[in-house]
């Protein structure tokens, strides 16, 4: 079964609450973010991500009783209009005006009333007679995300090596050249590198010297070394400096030589959003998509009181004794209220 696209990373999610890296709690943490996201959806009757799809519309309905005017809406909502035709005919995107005038999402198409086609229709009928090619969705903002690594990627790979792996998560939208991809797990990649010094196993030895610089983990990026993973701060030279004992694993010693791998190897989801699976060269440009602030964090606070309401087997209190309450999350009701009032799409009303 397809994965589904969400709003956030199981990185995220992991960053908010003390988890121990595991198959079982990966696989809650993925579900919650997924049921997370449909809900954000539901609450904002739209879907946010980018996707490229053709969709059908009747030429005369109730909803649409104009003829030259296309209401659109939840999934429906345009980025980017590339194709559109009426009774088996092309239109002109020139002939084309979207609305509103300010920019994505489009709601509203209607035809140019100084061109040849003023009007939908045409056709045999009027069901699904209009036809529409378009980047549906809010937006499609992206952020620089490395670059593919030295061995590319065949069109049916399903592991992809990256540089840089700080801004990429366990469901990360990536683009790739014309591609999305999205990725379902992360692996560790032997960065080539080797540790110089001894690191103990204390909590305030938070250096690890490398042997160079080429192919270095960047800050953020997560590192294995023996059984301990690391998170990278930041970087000088060839010196990382490190929290340690992170994502549930074990705090050790270290011995000099000891291997240093980072998360670059993606396990990906191919030609996710109506794209096409691809080749792409070593070297190629990787961006992420950034769905909007508000969204991701109510996504994120949806996930936490998802796992933290299984995991008391929905019981949860505060206090005790008399004192002892329902746990009712006001602040996950009020982030709802603030991102629907932002978000939420309103009902077009109409009268007959």
């Amino acid at each position: 079964m397809p994965r589904e696209v969400v709003y956030t990373t199981r990185e995220r999610v992991k960053a908010a609450v003390d988890v121990k890296n595991s198959v079982r709690a990966n696989e809650a943490i993925d579900r919650a973010i997924r049921d997370g996201s449909r809900s954000v959806e539901r609450l904002c009757r739209r879907t946010f991500y980018p996707r490229i799809a053709t969709r059908t519309f009747d030429a005369l309905s109730e909803d649409r009783p104009t003829t030259g005017v296309l209401y659109l809406g939840g999934d429906t909502e345009l980025i980017e209009l590339l194709t559109l035709s009426t009774g088996g005919s092309s239109i002109s995107l020139a002939d084309v005006k979207l609305y509103p005038s300010g920019g994505m999402p489009y709601t509203r198409l209607e035809l140019s009333r100084a061109s040849a086609n003023t009007a939908f229709g045409g056709g045999p009928t009027t069901q699904q007679d209009i036809s529409m090619r378009a980047l549906f969705g809010w937006a499609d903002d992206q952020a620089p995300a490395g670059d593919v690594g030295a061995a590319g990627i065949t069109s049916f790979a399903t592991t992809l090596d990256v540089t840089d792996g700080s801004l990429i998560g366990v469901g990360s939208l990536l683009t790739i050249d014309s591609e999305r991809l999205l990725v379902t797990e992360r692996r560790t990649l032997s960065t080539g590198l080797t540790s110089t010094a001894v690191l103990t196993d204390k909590m305030n030895a938070v250096t690890v010297t490398l042997s160079g610089t080429t192919a270095a983990p960047e800050p953020g990026e997560m590192i294995l070394i023996d059984g301990e993973r690391m998170l990278v701060q930041d970087r000088v030279g060839t010196a990382l400096y490190v929290t340690r004992a992170i994502d549930g694993s074990v705090l050790a010693a270290h011995a000099i030589g000891a291997a240093v791998y980072a998360y670059r190897t993606l396990v990906v989801e191919r030609g996710m959003c109506g794209t096409t699976a691809a080749i792409h060269l070593a070297g190629a440009d990787i961006t992420t998509y950034v769905p909007p602030a508000p969204i991701e964090g109510l996504v994120v606070a949806e996930a936490l009181n998802q796992i933290a309401q299984e995991n008391s087997a929905y019981a949860r209190v505060i206090g005790a004794g008399e004192g002892q309450r329902e746990a009712r999350g006001a602040g996950l009701a009020d982030k709802r209220k603030r991102v629907r009032t932002e978000f939420g799409r309103r009902v077009r009303m109409g009268a007959i």
